[in-house]
Order: C-alpha cells, then structure tokens, then sequence
C-alpha cells in the first residue's frame, strides 16, 4: 500500500528465532545439529561456572537500584565507543511504569550484585530486544544475557517470534534464522527520490541473495527454508 502511495521500499536482513511450540530450551537445542547445539550447552555451561546468577523480569517489578543499575549497563555500552547515551535514568523509570508490562529485562549478577542486563519489549507474539550492557566481562555472558534467557522466556510465555536486534551473523549459530523486513520512505526531492529508488533497484536482489545464501547455513537439522516469495514486488 505505501509503496502504490509513492514511498520507496527498502529491503533488509535481520536474524529471528522463530518458536516452534517449544515446552523447553532442551526442545529448541534438540531441533540443531549435533555441533550448533554442543555450542550453546557449551557457552552456557561456562557462565554457570562463574556462579553467575540469572534473571528475567518486568519492568513493573523493578526496584530503584535495579533501574539505576539497568541505565548504568546501558549507558556503559555507549561510553565504550566514545558516545554520550541519548536516554536518560529518568526516561527509563517512566517507560516502566507506562509500559513496565511490557518490558522484559534479563539481569546477571554475582555476589548480590547486577553485572549485566539486556532490555527487551514484548508484544503478545513477539520480542524485541533492543539494549544491553555490563560493568564486568565474563565469557559468553552476552549470548547468556541477550540470547539464551529471552529465548527461555518465550518459550515459557508462548511468544512466537525473537527478533534480538540488527545485524550480526553471528546469530545464526545460536538459533536465528535471515528474514527479510521491510521499510517505506518518502524523499521529498524528486530528484534524490530517483536516485534511491535507482539505488534500491540495485540493492534488493544483492540483500535477497544475502539472505538466501545465509539460510544455507542453518543450524536447525529440519526448518524450512526462507521464503523469499515474501519480498517484496
């Protein structure tokens, strides 16, 4: 529909965990091949053995050391880099007590302490992870944190869809399979409107064959393949 209103289509590739009525995590690992799923009880064995304590909540259960801790994560990821953090402590207390439900937050700590956190929002078939941060590194405990936990959660929540962020090939070993998105634009210049469009023309084939190349590699020993009758014409 927006695209016959004149916008200009956009195709991407980002990685989702897709939830086959799975009753447990062991469930999901069963479906991988024998080396994917070595991987994942490999790197999750590692942050058991730094007697590291795991979580998984909702905004509206939080007390005010765990927001302070929460934006100390966040803000830490973006200090890393050299860039000041755009959200603020208070911005997040708000957001958990307009939407706290919604908002689903895996914690790590250790010795009583949070050394690790990762936002996500929640619709009722889908989670969005979006932000995460430490203030100590352990191994693996990002895929622990990001991944593993959320993934806990919407199999025990019956949550039908994962979608942990863009970017990062990496995913595909720990569950996530390519899928297509999509987004529309409008360029007011008609000129540089025809020089995306021309771009896009040149783009979509190349991030359709990106992601039909990287559903090759699948970690699941029976999934069906990307659908990429989906793209859009």
């Amino acid at each position: 529909v927006l695209k016959q209103q004149g916008l200009l289509t956009r195709v991407g590739c980002q990685f989702h965990w897709h939830n086959q009525a799975f009753e447990s995590f062991d469930q999901f690992l069963a479906t991988l091949n024998a080396k994917r799923r070595k991987n994942i009880r490999r790197e999750r064995r590692l942050v058991q053995e730094t007697a590291i304590e795991l979580s998984v909540t909702t905004g509206d259960q939080l007390s005010e050391a765990d927001w302070v801790a929460l934006h100390q994560f966040y803000s830490n990821t973006f200090y890393e880099r050299g860039r000041r953090p755009p959200l603020t402590l208070a911005f997040f207390q708000e957001l958990g007590q307009s939407m706290g439900e919604q908002m689903v937050l895996a914690f790590a700590g250790k010795a009583g302490q949070r050394v690790a956190g990762a936002i996500s929002f929640c619709s009722d078939t889908t989670l969005y992870g979006r932000h995460w941060g430490c203030r100590a590194d352990y191994d693996s405990l990002h895929f622990e944190v990001c991944y593993y936990q959320n993934i806990e959660y919407c199999i025990a929540h019956g949550i039908q869809c994962f979608e942990p962020g863009a970017q990062g090939e990496h995913k595909i070993w720990r569950g996530f399979l390519p899928t297509l998105t999509y987004s529309a634009h409008w360029i007011a210049h008609p000129d540089f409107a025809a020089a995306i469009a021309d771009f896009l023309r040149r783009e979509t084939p190349a991030v359709e064959h990106y992601a039909s190349e990287l559903n090759e590699h699948s970690p699941y020993r029976q999934y069906p393949n990307l659908d990429l009758s989906l793209l859009a014409e």
